[in-house]
Order: C-alpha cells, then sequence, then structure tokens
C-alpha cells in the first residue's frame, strides 16, 4: 500500500537555509514537563517522533541563562557547557532517524520569576513578572549593558546549541513567554531610548539577536524566528498590521519563519473552543511578505487540510504539537496509506497539563507518550504473546477498548464484551455533550482497529454475571466496567453524605447524559469534581431552557482546567450563556425547594430556591462484578482462571487519558509476573552528586569572587 498521490506535496523536501527538511512534517517546540529532569525519556520520546517520518523534531524551550528560568516550570536548560551533553543525546536520536533538531533557545525575561536562581527578572520596563501565577516579583528595565549582555548571553547559547549537532537554531519572541516579544509589544515596552517608542525601534533588540545568531551558527545551521503575527489584544499590543510592517525590516534575515498567536493558551485552544486550522486567517498572507520558508500549526489532524495550506500558499511546513504527541508515526502513515491508522487530535490538552503540574507528558490517544524510555513503550510496536492465555474483557470503555487493541496487536485471542449498544463506554457519553464531539476519536480510532484483529471479537449487548463467566473457559478476566458518579454528595469538600430532602429531584451527570432532563427551569449545579465536565453539563442545562446557577468551593469553575489553557474560556462562556456563578461556596444540603451553601471562608449560609439539584461530585468504580469474582477465587482453578483484574475507572476512576493508560498496562504487564511494589516498575534518571561533597570545608569549594559593598 502506497500514499495517495493527492499527498505528494506534503513530502517535498523544503529548503531551510543550510540544511533541508526531507518533507513538509514540522513537529514545532513543545513543552513537556520532562526538560532538564529526565533528558534520556526526553531524548527517546523525540526520537520516536523522528521515527515516526516528521522531518523536523524540535525541543521545548530552551533557558539560555541563569536569569531567566521559569521554575516551577521543567524545561531544558542550555546555561552552560555541561548541559551540551543532554541536548546532544536529543539531537543524535532525531538524527538517527534522517531528520533535522531544532532548538528553541529562549530568554523569557518578564515571564521568568527566578524562583531557583532568586536573579532579579529583566525586562524592557519596570513592570511585574508576566507569568501564570502572580508571582509577587517585579522585573527591572534593562539597561544598554543588560542589552549587551543577552545578546552575548544568546550567542553563547547558540554556539553550545551548534556543538550539539542541532540544525536549527530558534530566536524566541512569541506567546509573550521569550523576552525579545516583551520588547516588541507596547503592552511591555515604554522605553524612550532606541529600544522603545516607534516599531522600528522595538524591533531592534530582534534584529540585532537575529544577524548574531546568523553570524554565530549559520554556516552549518539554520536560523528560525517564533514570533507572535498578533497578540489578539488590539491596539494595546501587537497587532498583525505591525507585524506586517516587521516582516518588511526583517523578513529576509532568518532562514525560517514560525507564526504563532499571542499567548500560549491563545495557540493551543482546545478542541472545545476552536476547530483544526482556526489560527489560518492570522497566519494567511505573511508568506507573501518573505522568500523565506513559513511554519505555522493548527491542531492538523487532515492530510487534506494540510495539502490546503500548502497549495493555498499559506503554509510551507505544516507545524505540529499536540498532533505529533497523539501519533508520533503521523507522517508514516500518510506516506504509507494508512490514513484510517492515524491516532487523531481531540483537542483535550491533557498534554499541557504535564508542563503546569511538572510531570511526565501523557495523552488520552496516545498512552506511551512520555513512557518510551521509562517503561519501553512504543506507540506502534508491543511484544508479542509469551502463551496460549485467552482473555476476557467485560466493558468496551477506553481502558477495555485499549485492552483489547493492544492485546491483540500481542496476538492474543480476546472476547470484548460489553452490557450496553455501543462500544466507547463513557467516551461515547460524554462526546455528545457541547463541544466535545472531538472525544469520539478516542472510541472510533479502537474500534476501527478492532474490526481488523480476527483474534478479537466484540460482543454487544452482553451484561455478564460471575457464574456466565466461570462457564465460559477464560483463563484471565479484566473487569473494565467503568464507574458511575455518586448522589448522595461525597467528594472533595464532603466525605460523607450530605442532608437530601426526597422531595427535591435531584440529578447526576450519568442521568443527564443518559438523556433524563430536569422536571423545573431552575437548577443548582453543585460542581465538586472542578475539571471540565460541572462547566459542560452547565452548558447543557442552558441549551435545554435552564437558569442555571453553578455552586463551587474552588475559587473559579472548573478550576483544574487552568492546567489545560481553558478555564479562562470556560468561564467566560458560562457567563456568556447567563450563568449565574457562586464561587468559594460549598453545598451544605438539600432541601425540599432549595438548597444550602455556605461561605468556604466565613461559613455564612444561604438557602438558594431552586426546582432541581445536580450533582458532580465524585464517582465509585463499577466494581461490583469484579467483588463477585473475587469473592469466589475458590472456584477459580475449575473454571480455568488464573487471574481477575480490574483496570481503568473500574478500578479507581479518573480521566479518560488514566483509563486509556490502565489498558495500555495491563496489556503490557500480561503474563509477566505479579509487581510486588518492592521495586520500581520503571525506569528513572538519577543525577550525579556534584563535587566536593557538602562536608568539603567552603575554601576547597570553586566560588564566584564576592562582591563586597564599601560600607
Amino acid at each position: 500500500m502506497g500514499r495517495d498521490p493527492r499527498f505528494d506535496i506534503l513530502f517535498e523536501p523544503v529548503r531551510i537555509g543550510p540544511v533541508t527538511a526531507r518533507n513538509r512534517f514540522y513537529q514545532v517546540p513543545h513543552c513537556n514537563g520532562m526538560g532538564y529532569r529526565d533528558p534520556t525519556a526526553l531524548a527517546t520520546m523525540r526520537g520516536i517522533k523522528a521515527e515516526g517520518g516528521w522531518a523536523v523534531v524540535c525541543t521545548e524551550q530552551v533557558e539560555i541563562h541563569y536569569s531567566s528560568e521559569i521554575t516551577p516550570f521543567i524545561e531544558l536548560r542550555l546555561w552552560d557547557d555541561r548541559d551540551i551533553p543532554a541536548l546532544a543525546r536529543m539531537a543524535d536520536a532525531v538524527h538517527r532517524h534522517d531528520a533535522l533538531a531544532g532548538i528553541e533557545l529562549c530568554y523569557n525575561g518578564m515571564n521568568g520569576s527566578n524562583l531557583w536562581s532568586r536573579e532579579v527578572p529583566m525586562g524592557p520596563a519596570h513592570l511585574p513578572v508576566a507569568t501564570f501565577t502572580y508571582d509577587p516579583v517585579q522585573a527591572r528595565a534593562m539597561t544598554k549593558r543588560d542589552i549587551a549582555n543577552l545578546r552575548r548571553w544568546h550567542r553563547a547559547a547558540a554556539l553550545r546549541a551548534k556543538r550539539a549537532e542541532f540544525d536549527i537554531v530558534y530566536v524566541y519572541a512569541g506567546h509573550a513567554l521569550g523576552g525579545l516579544h516583551h520588547f516588541l509589544s507596547r503592552r511591555y515596552n515604554d522605553r524612550t531610548d532606541e529600544y522603545g517608542g516607534s516599531l522600528e525601534n522595538r524591533l531592534r533588540l530582534l534584529r540585532e539577536v537575529i544577524e548574531d545568531t546568523v553570524e554565530a551558527v549559520g554556516d552549518r545551521s539554520a536560523v528560525a524566528v517564533r514570533v507572535t503575527v498578533d497578540e489578539l489584544v488590539g491596539d494595546d499590543g501587537l497587532t498583525r498590521a505591525e507585524m506586517e510592517d516587521a516582516f518588511g525590516l526583517v523578513g529576509e534575515l532568518p532562514d525560517l519563519w514560525d507564526l504563532v498567536l499571542g499567548s500560549w493558551e491563545d495557540d493551543s485552544r482546545t478542541s472545545r473552543f476552536a476547530e483544526e486550522g482556526f489560527q489560518e486567517p492570522f497566519v494567511a498572507g505573511f508568506k507573501k511578505l518573505t522568500t523565506k520558508p513559513v511554519v505555522g500549526v493548527g491542531r492538523f489532524t487532515s492530510p487534506d487540510a494540510m495539502v490546503r495550506q500548502v497549495q493555498a500558499g499559506i503554509l510551507d511546513l505544516i507545524g505540529c504539537a499536540r498532533p505529533s504527541i497523539a501519533d508520533p508515526h503521523l507522517p508514516r502513515k500518510v506516506e504509507e496509506g494508512r490514513i484510517e491508522d492515524v491516532r487523531e487530535c481531540i483537542g483535550c490538552n491533557i498534554c499541557v497539563s504535564g508542563d503546569f503540574t511538572q510531570s511526565p507528558i501523557r495523552c488520552t490517544q496516545n498512552p506511551s507518550m512520555g513512557e518510551e524510555w521509562r517503561r519501553g513503550w512504543h506507540p506502534e510496536r508491543i511484544r508479542p504473546r509469551a502463551s496460549e492465555a485467552n482473555v476476557l474483557i467485560v466493558g468496551a470503555g477506553p481502558a477495555g477498548l485499549e485492552a483489547a487493541m493492544m492485546l491483540g496487536r500481542r496476538g492474543y485471542e480476546v472476547a470484548l464484551a460489553e452490557a450496553g449498544r455501543e462500544l466507547g463506554g463513557r467516551v461515547v457519553r460524554e462526546a455528545r455533550l457541547p463541544g466535545l464531539a472531538a472525544w469520539r476519536r478516542v472510541a472510533d480510532y479502537r474500534t476501527g482497529q478492532l474490526v481488523r484483529m480476527p483474534g478479537v471479537a466484540s460482543f454487544l449487548g452482553s451484561p455478564l454475571s460471575a457464574d456466565d463467566i466461570l462457564a465460559f473457559g477464560f483463563s484471565h478476566i479484566a473487569i473494565a466496567t467503568g464507574a458511575r458518579w455518586r448522589r448522595d454528595g461525597v467528594g472533595r469538600l464532603h466525605t460523607r453524605p450530605i442532608a437530601i430532602d426526597g422531595a427535591m429531584e435531584v440529578l447526576d451527570p450519568d442521568q443527564l447524559m443518559a438523556g433524563k432532563r430536569p422536571r423545573g427551569r431552575d437548577v443548582v449545579l453543585f460542581d465538586d469534581d472542578h475539571y471540565y465536565l460541572g462547566g459542560v453539563l452547565a452548558e447543557l442545562l442552558v441549551t435545554l431552557g435552564c437558569r442555571v446557577r453553578l455552586v463551587t468551593a474552588a475559587a473559579r469553575v472548573s478550576d483544574w482546567t487552568w492546567n489545560t489553557m481553558e478555564q479562562h474560556r470556560i468561564q467566560a462562556r458560562l457567563l456568556e450563556l447567563g450563568v449565574v456563578i457562586d464561587a468559594n461556596r460549598g453545598l451544605q444540603r438539600v432541601l425540599a425547594d432549595s438548597v444550602e451553601v455556605a461561605c468556604r471562608y466565613t461559613g455564612r449560609t444561604e438557602a438558594i430556591g431552586c426546582d432541581c439539584v445536580v450533582l458532580v461530585t465524585a464517582r465509585l468504580p463499577d466494581d461490583a462484578l469484579c467483588q463477585a469474582l473475587l469473592a469466589r477465587e475458590a472456584d477459580w482453578a475449575d473454571a480455568g482462571i488464573a487471574q481477575v483484574e480490574a483496570i481503568g475507572d473500574a478500578l479507581a476512576p479518573a480521566t479518560i487519558a488514566h483509563a486509556v493508560y490502565s489498558g495500555r498496562r495491563y496489556a503490557e504487564d500480561f503474563d509477566r509476573p505479579a509487581h510486588d511494589g518492592d521495586t520500581l516498575p520503571f525506569r528513572r534518571e538519577i543525577v550525579e552528586l556534584a563535587h566536593p561533597a557538602p562536608s568539603a570545608p567552603l575554601a576547597d569549594v570553586r566560588m564566584p569572587p564576592a562582591v563586597v559593598t564599601p560600607g
């Protein structure tokens, strides 16, 4: 099977200064929560993308100097020569598959609070640092000497990147994260010298750094500039018109332009708030302003959409971050004519949460993401079966589907029994809610794979009892029956059931997703889950004609979605829909015609009249079948059963990504000895201790000379 000729244009080589990308698939820089802490895991992950056919594979942002670091975020560092080996490991992993390695050098400036180095942040002006967490730190305005130092530091980092064998070296002026962006934007730059005021002046530092970088590494490495083309704040910030003028001034200086929107959360919107390719109106036309190749993103999963970007003269290279996470082998599958095998990104941004929680990246669609080195998982391969065992999986939600698919790939005989009338479980139920349609791809990909596996048989409308399973003769039983939402108020705020008057209609998310509707119009929704579902259900209720009041003990609606960069959009949408938001208040009890809520700070209570209460609190695993089988362990031998194990939400309710991961882990660990927990089930990288030891006399420790101020 070969590729469809209409996709040939995607596999044309593209010249980028002194190097050539072998096709148009370009993994743009993206963070991953591993950085300097997990360099080998990071290198392995990037290498697998190169194996999957990406012509260019880039790092995340790489800090170039200790005076600008973004603790607690864990990115890469290139502060001095000691950082070169870790970065070279990544470049080498990419080169082994004939791809180009790109490095995004970044001086964060006002975006770095320097909580680790404790250096005073610097930027174009005296302003508070522009961070996600409102750190009580201000940046000082850079002097001419500071600017000269920054240019020197950036040049030194570029030379180190060249020594690490990177083929593309970035100058970062995008997303309001790079210090060069702050100089460009009148939002942050109020200078009156030659680095402030007019566009040409605000552009001066970017021009100088580009020229410095080209001079330092341009003989071997291409120089790319990642730049914001519109801050989306009107005339208070960078506008498209200004950036078009900027291209007239510096458009020919670098070898590549990487175009982004105002902030990271603007550029990487979830599928709930943006369609594939929504950036097109913002980036279209810039390619006409330069002879250099242009790359941009759009959460591209459709090869047809990619082709259109090139044919329409919008982009030269198809930039992807999230799609390359969901399917590191996307280009190879397009090239081999296997479009149906592409794991399409669902745009949930669970990948982004790794960066915000300082934990290794994960992906709802691709459970191997972040586990390539730690556990030895590969997105496309898994070891063959090691026994003649057969498996019955009960429940075809995300965990059951993943386990069945991966066991099928291993060559095992698998029966997948689903009590309902369709495969997918919670995925298909939630995908029917407002804004979540793309999430159905989790089920669609796996069901599409399963129908082509002769060793896997699916049975719909098949509720099973313990007696049924004991009579079947399967040696291994995986219980993936999911979880159910509670209706007693138990969650984070209340760990015991609350008082609920039976006269009040009380609904849970499962009932709403099953089609049940409130009898009255006035609904109080208590969200003690704090992820996406409470906000989505509030939106659903409004579309049904209800007047909705959302009560949450958190300070914000859907508070955890701060980690997926959509909380502000969720709250804005609910307010625009007329939802009344009661934050910092907990539901105390449900009365016959009202609810009692209490302020989380003062304890003051208030009664809110309503016709219906929706509780989005906690879930209980649907583990009755598993418990029934465990209670009959004495009968297993006669039934030929060797193992019964709960997976996914049936073991412990969590995200869809957790459920998919649980299914993959079950398939990976199947036929291995049971893990007793006494040893680590994954690899970890341990740093080398510094020398001399802490007990050494201070005089023996090489330190910078002290600065003495006369008294």
